[in-house]
């Protein structure tokens, strides 16, 4: 089994650790809409992905 020979030192384990913390993912403002949507994703209220449709949009019951 392999056992480190050293103690990780305070710096080498917090910079490991700096790409651990949580985000709040981003949204931005959809052009045609107005509704908040992810980037680079499909807006589910019209169906439409960079100005073109992509999906069919289903009647609200």
């Amino acid at each position: 089994m392999a056992v480190p020979k050293r103690k990780t030192s305070r710096m080498k384990r917090g910079n490991r650790r700096s790409h651990d913390a949580l985000c709040a993912p981003a949204y931005v403002e959809d052009k045609e809409s107005g509704e908040l949507r992810r980037p680079h994703h499909i807006d589910l209220k019209t169906g439409k992905y960079r100005g073109r449709q992509v999906l069919d949009v289903k009647e609200e019951a």
